[in-house]
């Protein structure tokens, strides 16, 4: 995983677009109709660090490199499309490539803003959504049965494995629930890794709030969503697609103070990407010196060789050790040949697990 992708989804109006502008100021024209995001309009976003910067001051680094999300815009998929309406398949091609799903449900009353279904109901419209991506992987898993019939007559184990996997995913789908509801082995995973279905990637949901609403007790529509979320196991991530949108316009020091005012720590876009990574099971390891000091990403339960691998293919190849040292000892220490006096920078070996916020440099020989 070289950068963490987010797909943004939602019916139409919901404020996808107005949320991905204050995301990536990336200026997606939000028009007050279906469709007006027809390509994935992607964004990076730098992934908030302090830990980061009090490096690159340590080490004087001449640059400082910070983890990334990428979010994509996918356009307002609507009713029927798995069917290609609107412009369902396309959109539904877009959701194939990326690691996690947002699913931005409109919780906010505005009369101006009109809503593709008439009126505002956010758990007819995570239905709607949910029942359009169950669709479309049902198409994929009915293929893929009808492949394995000719399979099965030949007596193939494997067949016979991917087949009864295969049905226990159908039997949800045809439920509308997501095939992430459904438990399966090991091996039953990495059979469906290949398949790539949407309702198998993680998903969280966005809660759009009215901008004066922000920092205060949860709506109606909020609590049934966060009930909604809780039987199915996910996260979600309360926000004002309008504030947020102000907060992007206003130069950081000043976006800080706005926070302040509202009785908020951090903003929408740093909760979401905060969600993300713990959804995902990601965290964070750093490098720095004088040239660049830079954090990488990687999943939970890393070994030291596969991180380096994060660095470069050779690294991993000619693994021998990592010397590291955690970022609060070096703090604590205040430099690292202090941290090196004081016995706390460790050098270790390819089974070693990494830890977030571990300072690392590698040592390799190719």
């Amino acid at each position: 995983m070289s950068n963490l992708s987010v797909g943004i989804v939602g019916l139409p109006n919901v404020g996808k677009s107005t949320l991905f502008n204050a995301i990536t100021k990336a200026g997606a024209e939000a028009a007050n109709y279906p469709f007006c995001t027809i390509e994935p309009n992607q964004g990076v976003v730098a992934v908030k660090d302090s830990r980061l910067d009090e490096l690159t001051k340590m080490y004087n680094s001449k640059k400082t490199i910070p983890a990334t999300v990428t979010f994509l815009d996918i356009a307002g998929l609507v009713k029927g499309a798995s069917k290609g309406e609107g412009l369902g398949n396309q959109f539904l091609g877009h959701i194939r490539e990326v690691d996690a799903i947002a699913h931005v449900v409109r919780c906010f009353e505005d009369g101006n803003i009109t809503h593709v279904e008439g009126k505002i109901d956010p758990i007819r419209d995570i239905d709607i959504i949910n029942t359009e991506l169950c669709l479309a992987d049902l198409e994929v898993v009915d293929k893929r049965l009808s492949k394995l019939e000719r399979l099965l007559k030949s007596g193939s184990k494997e067949a016979k494995a991917e087949d009864a996997l295969l049905k226990k995913i159908k039997a949800a789908l045809d439920e509308s629930k997501p095939a992430r509801t459904v438990e399966v082995t090991e091996d039953e995973e990495n059979i469906l890794s290949s398949m790539n279905l949407l309702t198998r990637k993680s998903a969280l949901y966005i809660a759009n709030i009215a901008e004066d609403e922000v920092g205060g007790e949860d709506n109606e529509y909020v609590k049934q969503v966060k009930e909604f979320a809780k039987n199915e196991g996910a996260e979600v991530v309360v926000i004002s697609a309008k504030v947020e949108a102000e907060i992007a316009e206003l130069p950081e020091d000043e976006a800080a103070e706005f926070l302040k005012d509202l009785g908020l720590n951090e903003s929408g876009l740093d909760k979401l990407i905060h969600a993300a990574f713990s959804l995902l099971g990601l965290m964070t390891f750093l490098t720095a010196g004088p040239d660049e000091s830079r954090a990488w990403t990687i999943r939970k339960n890393t070994t030291a060789p596969k991180a380096a691998g994060k660095i470069h293919t050779d690294f991993e190849k000619g693994f021998i050790r990592a010397e590291i040292v955690s970022y609060d000892d070096l703090m604590e220490c205040g430099s690292i040949a202090a941290a090196r006096e004081k016995g706390k920078v460790r050098l270790e070996g390819k089974d070693y697990i990494m830890q977030d916020g571990d300072i690392v440099n590698f040592r390799f020989n190719v």
